[in-house]
């Protein structure tokens, strides 16, 4: 579906059938919900904060429920400042980790290919152990996430190159075009008047547009909101 297709799907599965009865939710309203909706769709899918049966690669169904947003190997850039150790900016469109792709480190003349990453927890003191801090001869490599991207606990050896596999963000959907004079500003600011469909398999979409259903549904206390939310359990989202 493309994004009037999404505004018209979920007007018409939140209003009863052969009534209008919520048709004072606005075009930026809907799209909020539905960019709200995505996200949450993404984060169920990618991996939950509380394990479920749900998590990325369970299934090949699940695999292509996000697959357009898995990026694998992207080269990342080094961080300009000197810190100290090295450190890589994540790229822009960064949504979710999965897995380091390929790193390349370097000691005196000799460049391998690192054989397992180890992402550390901040609480992990990991430095202070001759049997988990990094290795060039083991070829066992330490990185931790932080504010200004991944820090690589690099000891006696660099890294020459570093690509990882991530989940980008997904593209912010707009209907500006219904909208009052074909265009809205957001809350930022920023001018809409072209409209983005979801960049999600077409064979999600409805599944999103239930899910937003049943977050506004909740939201305005309509006293069905326990039937919609049933209706979620058979795409096991709930």
């Amino acid at each position: 579906m493309n994004i009037k297709e999404m505004h018209y799907d979920l007007k018409l599965k939140l209003n009863k059938l052969d009534s209008n009865q919520y048709r004072n939710l606005k075009v930026p309203e809907i799209d909020w919900k539905l960019n709200e909706t995505i996200e949450l769709f993404v984060k169920i899918v990618a991996e939950p904060k509380i394990a479920t049966k749900l998590g990325f690669e369970i299934s090949q169904r699940v695999i292509d429920d996000i697959r357009p947003l898995v990026v694998n190997q992207k080269t990342l850039s080094p961080f300009s400042q000197q810190l100290d150790f090295p450190v890589y900016e994540l790229p822009v469109d960064y949504f979710d980790y999965l897995s380091t792709s390929s790193m390349i480190i370097k000691k005196d003349e000799c460049s391998v290919k690192a054989d397992k990453i180890f992402v550390r927890q901040h609480d992990d003191d990991f430095q202070s152990s001759p049997f988990d801090v990094s290795s060039f001869l083991w070829r066992e490599v330490n990185i931790r996430f932080f504010d200004k991207g991944i820090k690589i606990y690099t000891e006696d050896f660099s890294v020459e190159s570093f690509a990882i596999n991530y989940i980008k963000q997904p593209a912010s959907v707009n209907n500006s075009e219904s909208y009052v004079g074909g265009e809205y500003k957001t809350l930022t600011g920023v001018l809409l008047d072209t409209n983005v469909d979801c960049d999600l398999p077409t064979s999600v979409h409805r599944e999103i547009v239930d899910l937003a259903v049943a977050i506004i549904t909740g939201d305005l206390q309509i006293p069905d909101y326990a039937i919609k939310k049933d209706k979620l359990a058979y795409n096991q989202l709930t």
